[in-house]
């Protein structure tokens, strides 16, 4: 014993866990501002996109009543006013869809080639508007309404 302290055994001043020690601390700092940051970046990203205005709708149910098959084309949610397709549609045959106030719901009727007759109908949030019946090879049938632009 030489009269100096001795730091052996203790850990204190020793290179290797003081070493150990700053390499914790700056992992979790590094994970601490990796997470913040991209905590900051999806409420930045959120903030950045503006929200798509809602287009009020109205329940618009279309019907087609008859034998066999047809071809109905019919107006949907899509504010671009393209109509919706269905070949071959059998008959009885009925969709309830929501459209854009403003547009002009509309459903048509095409037979085939066999004939027949069907009918379609078309109902505005449940009151009836229209009814047309189609006859005969390739007969057509329109059923058309009005949705005012208010939500009236």
């Amino acid at each position: 014993m030489n009269g100096a302290p001795s730091d052996a055994g203790n850990g204190v001043g020793s290179k290797d866990s003081s070493g150990a020690g700053r390499a914790v601390v700056l992992i979790a700092a590094v994970l601490l501002l990796a997470c913040a940051g991209l905590v900051g970046y999806g409420l930045l990203d959120a903030e950045e996109e503006p929200e798509k205005p809602s287009t009020p709708t109205a329940a618009v149910t279309y019907e087609v009543t008859g034998d066999g098959t047809a071809e109905i084309s019919y107006l949907g949610r899509d504010e671009d006013g393209r109509a919706i397709v269905v070949r071959d549609a059998e008959l009885p045959w009925k969709r309830t869809v929501q459209v854009p106030l403003g547009m002009a719901p509309t459903v048509a009727i095409v037979l085939g080639e066999k004939g027949g007759q069907a009918s379609c109908t078309l109902a505005i949030r449940g009151k009836h508007v229209q009814r047309a019946t189609a006859m005969g090879a390739f007969g057509r049938a329109t059923c058309a309404g009005a949705l005012p632009a208010d939500r009236n």
